[in-house]
């Protein structure tokens, strides 16, 4: 589903590319990142896009419906289906009891806050971001290496003998001052020609890129491969990676281990979504 998602996203935004003349492709790719509200995929467009002011313009225009669409689609289509919310949650949390076995092995933290696996992850992050395919001269720069990196530090969890996993509060804590900074570092300079990019028509093909690949990921997902309710909108919140609409869904649900099928499908999503946006704007 992430990767279904994610290319049903992108090929939208390549077709309204082709359809509207006036459509530059850096501003294309900033709706569809700011459709699928993912910072990552914008951070990785800004690395090669030829108009960074559109593309940002782009993802602030998409951004607002892009969170809202989703977050009003995993708490309507339960009372559209007359889903019985307490017989589903029951059954859901019967069949997902999974048991997390321990780290055996005796690990030393370096520091007491769990700063050095962060500061660890970016370093080797940056490494695989720079690593350039031949040929296409292409490379999945620094959001998509640091993400890469993040995904096997958090799984492993340590180096030999050393503690890489953060708390919380701490991961919490870097990840919305990354955010912030981010955010703004990305704003201001948009901010600057925003009116001048804003069209009814961007508003528009924000909101079918953000509609289209979770009607079509939901079909799919109950059709074919036959998912429950609960598990198919969680994989949709994490095929949109949108942590907002997580929290929605486990309101909804009544119960948190809704994550679970937003935790498999995210990485995957967000991975996508780094790798098509590069990939539009580069051919």
């Amino acid at each position: 589903l992430g990767v279904i998602i994610i290319a049903v996203g992108a090929a939208a935004t390549y077709a309204f590319i082709l359809i509207d003349k006036g459509l530059s492709p850096s501003m294309a790719v900033g709706l569809m990142t700011g459709a699928l509200t993912s910072t990552p995929g914008l951070s990785s467009a800004k690395e090669v896009a030829a108009d960074e002011a559109a593309l940002t313009a782009g993802y602030g225009i998409a951004y607002l419906f892009g969170v809202l669409g989703v977050v009003l689609f995993v708490q309507i289509i339960p009372r559209l289906l007359r889903v019985d919310i307490k017989k589903e949650r029951e059954n859901f949390v019967a069949a997902n009891k999974v048991e997390i076995k321990p780290i055996k092995a005796k690990l030393r933290s370096l520091e007491p806050l769990g700063f050095f696996p962060f500061v660890f992850a970016i370093t080797i992050g940056c490494i695989i971001g720079s690593i350039k395919i031949p040929g296409i001269n292409f490379s999945l720069g620094t959001s998509g290496g640091t993400l890469v990196a993040g995904l096997i530090v958090g799984h492993f969890g340590h180096v030999g003998p050393i503690d890489c996993r953060i708390s919380k509060d701490t991961l919490d804590f870097l990840r919305e001052l990354g955010l912030v900074l981010f955010l703004i570092g990305a704003g201001v300079p948009g901010g600057v020609n925003f009116v001048t990019n804003v069209k009814l028509s961007y508003f528009l093909y924000g909101a079918v890129l953000t509609i289209v690949p979770m009607v079509i990921g939901f079909i799919l997902a109950k059709y074919v491969f036959r998912l429950s309710i609960f598990n198919n909108l969680g994989s949709i919140t994490g095929g949109m990676t949108s942590t907002p609409a997580l929290g929605a869904l486990i309101a909804t649900a009544g119960t948190g281990d809704v994550a679970s099928a937003y935790a498999a499908t995210y990485p995957i999503a967000l991975v996508m979504v780094v790798l098509a946006s590069k990939l539009l704007l580069m051919f």
